[in-house]
């Protein structure tokens, strides 16, 4: 007779670009993220949760890559009712997609303009790598439905406060502003009209690299193409060396500071959608100046490209200046945290009318990773007191001392392993990262006291006292049941 096969054991791995978070870090990231809401809603807008599942159809040409429609998302097919075939559904990949499709089904309702942020994990099925996850989260604020400059200069106010009010000091970075039509109108100049979308998202994604390539390898990818160092080829937009040099024209108007305008007019000419760009680009500084956000916050930079292709105006990115050790010790700018821009055919596909929209997005284990390596982030997470149980017959009373702190407000909770090793209890408590321990046997509740055991004060004593010092128990005392939350609590704001 044949043996029975077992059914293996399954892994208990996280699938390959994927991570989970724990208590200090999620605790971090919604700190974080509290703050910047606070912001958001000082400036007047509303919250928003859309579904993170969202038809393919709806995504359309907002996916990450438009020569593949599916490719970059989580997507799969329904079951077919009928002879209707199944929708095709997908998780969402960002969160401004999913509020064209919000706005487009619920415009009768709602106000105009719509002032939205939202937060949330979104995922890409792309390859992973070091730092690059599948799925991360998102923070975004967007006004749908004014084409007024000042809604632009608004997101850029705000984002500054934004990265302020998280712990991003004045002078560690700056919100660089340049504008898509001034980049359309030098793509005009050089030739390169409308319809040739294939070289003009070359153009795009080639000065998008101009911080990691260099002016160089921008040049050589507006060409031919370029091999880097691993000796992979990426092929070039193949533009002739007389387009080549308007745009690297443009290119290096990014690092002519106040002379910047200047050059930017000079190639544009009487370019009538580059012009447009320029007037717009003065009206967001002089906005952003009358608030008192100069440009040692809010600065006009032509280098600025955002590489999606929806971008129709006014494009932005917070850049941290601060530098950063790397993870062979060099030291190198933080970079970017945020960015965004104006994308007036956000709704235009739902409705075939346009209406104009502008947004910004944080990464937000970016901005984390910049809070960590300024020192801001506080990292070392305060577990709940713990009550020990020393006998089993009196949980009540355990769980009536833990009842009486969370009361207070206090973090408790009531050990509910096996009591019977009170050393383990201990480093339970340790492990729990708990500040105090409560402990009250048979003796001490005959007396009605409790002893109160300062877990940090314990710590920091068994690193640096002698063996006398430790008997002396300082970590350790004992007070009346009824002054149990008062003691607890001066232990606490130590």
């Amino acid at each position: 007779m044949a043996k029975t096969k077992k059914t293996p054991r399954p892994k208990a791995d996280t699938p390959k670009g994927f991570r989970d978070y724990f208590g200090a870090d999620v605790e971090s990231r919604k700190a974080m993220l509290d703050r910047i809401a606070k912001v958001y809603h000082l400036y007047g807008f509303e919250a928003l949760e859309s579904s993170a599942v969202e038809t393919v159809e709806a995504l359309g040409s907002f996916l990450p890559d438009v020569d593949r429609p599916n490719a970059g998302v989580f997507a799969w097919q329904e079951d077919a009712e009928g002879e209707k075939p199944g929708d095709w559904l997908a998780l969402r990949y960002d969160l401004t997609a999913p509020l064209a499709r919000v706005f487009a089904q619920h415009r009768n309702d709602l106000p105009t303009p719509y002032r939205r942020y939202a937060m949330g994990p979104v995922w890409r099925n792309e390859k992973p790598g070091p730092g690059r996850f599948r799925q991360f989260y998102q923070c975004d604020a967007d006004t749908v439905g004014t084409a007024s400059v000042a809604a632009d200069a608004e997101i850029c106010m705000m984002l500054a406060d934004a990265l302020e009010a998280v712990g991003i000091e004045r002078g560690d970075y700056v919100i660089r502003v340049n504008n898509r039509k001034v980049l359309n109108g030098v793509l005009e100049v050089a030739g390169l009209p409308e319809d040739a979308q294939h070289e003009r998202g070359i153009v795009l994604r080639a000065i998008d690299k101009l911080d990691r390539l260099g002016p160089e390898g921008v040049r050589a990818l507006l060409g031919e193409g370029r091999k880097d160092d691993s000796g992979d080829f990426t092929e070039g937009a193949g533009l002739p060396e007389a387009q080549a040099s308007v745009i690297m024209g443009f290119v290096e108007a990014g690092s002519a500071g106040d002379h910047a305008m200047g050059i930017l007019m000079n190639l544009i000419g009487d370019n009538a959608t580059g012009n447009e760009g320029i007037t717009e680009l003065r009206q967001i500084a002089d906005l952003c100046v009358a608030q008192g956000y100069g440009p040692d916050r809010i600065v006009i930079d032509p280098s600025v490209v955002r590489g999606l292709g929806y971008y129709t105006g006014p494009v932005f990115e917070a850049e941290l200046t601060f530098e950063i050790e790397d993870e062979k010790g060099r030291p190198r700018q933080f970079g970017s945290v945020a960015g965004g821009g104006r994308y007036d055919d956000l709704v235009k596909r739902f409705t075939g009318q346009a209406v104009p929209a502008v947004g910004v997005s944080i990464g937000v284990d970016r901005l984390l990773a910049a809070l960590d390596a300024k020192g801001r982030l506080d990292k070392a997470a305060t577990g709940p007191v713990v009550v020990t149980v020393m006998d089993r017959d009196r949980m009540g009373d355990y769980q009536q001392m833990a009842n009486k702190l969370r009361a207070a407000g206090i973090r408790a909770e009531v050990y509910l392993g096996n009591p019977k090793n009170f050393g383990n209890q201990l480093k339970y408590a340790d492990k729990r990262q708990s500040p105090v321990a409560i402990i009250q046997g048979s003796d001490e509740a005959e007396r009605g006291v409790v002893q109160i055991k300062d877990l940090i004060l314990g710590a920091e004593i068994a690193e640096t006292a002698s063996v006398e010092e430790w008997k002396e128990q300082k970590q350790q005392f004992e007070c009346p049941l009824d002054e149990l939350v008062e003691k607890v609590r001066e232990v606490l704001n130590r």
